[in-house]
């Protein structure tokens, strides 16, 4: 491992101590952003704990977090971190919440840990070093994305449907989960962690932030998948993602962007 991963693996540990006392907490504080989205009181404190070790042990880099804002260089280094992804799930007592740490170096991510201690999973990857997933009482294994070829035998996952309506088209998501064979809504970071996975083969988000990707691209990526936006721009701040085995990737643009489903494909997606 780099120096950089077992520091970020290190940060993890300490958002997890701090996460796993507040969730399910009677007391937990719950705010309102101007956006609307929701924040408690153990994403700020995660923040704020991050952003202390980082000021002791990485003082020359950037930091960026959806709490405490801050901008990513164009050139130089960039600690990237959602203290809390799934929020909404947190303070509702869903076990699907993780943190998400990430360094971005001259704009690209070259480290990502994702710590989801309700479910107890962890996965990280570093640039030219694999992704890894870690379970309870395991070791430490490494993860690829699926074989899937064709559409028909894929597994796709959004998130809130609505949100389809509002930033892309609705009607050209319906159509791609008509040409697969399954489809859920994980959302966040989970569903981008199972394409690394390979346990699903696609994750489709039209509306998300910086902090929510720099994290699960490299992680996807490492994998062998393919991380882009839905303009097929290889990049993490584009606001949107859709993240693949790599061997679906053209097809699920293709139909997102309105053409015709390159194989024909009928309609295979299960309503259980």
């Amino acid at each position: 491992m780099t120096d950089d991963l077992i520091f970020a693996l290190s940060l993890a540990d300490a958002a997890d101590e701090i996460t796993r006392a507040r969730f399910l907490a009677r007391d937990l504080v719950v705010a309102r952003k101007p956006d609307r989205t929701p924040v408690t009181d153990a994403d700020t404190a995660v923040e704020d704990a991050v952003r202390e070790r980082l000021a002791a042990g990485r003082a020359g880099d950037e930091v960026v977090g959806e709490e405490r804002g801050g901008t990513i260089p164009a050139a130089g280094r960039a600690w990237v971190l959602d203290p809390i992804d799934g929020t909404k799930n947190f303070l509702r007592g869903v076990p699907a919440w993780a943190t998400l740490i990430a360094l971005v170096a001259d704009g690209q991510p070259v480290v990502g840990v994702v710590s989801a201690p309700a479910l107890g999973r962890r996965w990280w990857a570093a640039a030219g070093e694999g992704a890894w997933i870690s379970d309870p009482g395991e070791d430490p294994r490494r993860i690829s994305v699926s074989s899937v070829r064709e559409l028909s035998a894929a597994y796709v996952s959004t998130t809130n449907l609505s949100s389809w309506v509002e930033h892309h088209s609705r009607e050209h998501y319906l159509r791609l989960v008509d040409s697969c064979w399954e489809t859920r809504a994980f959302g966040d970071f989970w569903h981008h962690c199972l394409v690394a996975e390979g346990a699903i083969d696609l994750a489709i988000e039209p509306v998300v932030s910086l902090w929510d990707l720099a994290a699960v691209k490299i992680l996807v990526e490492e994998a062998g998948g393919t991380f882009t936006d839905l303009s097929g721009a290889c990049r993490f701040d584009g606001g949107s993602a859709l993240s693949s085995n790599g061997k679906l990737h053209s097809d699920v643009l293709a139909l997102l962007s309105g053409g015709a489903d390159p194989h024909g494909s009928q309609s295979g997606a299960s309503t259980t």
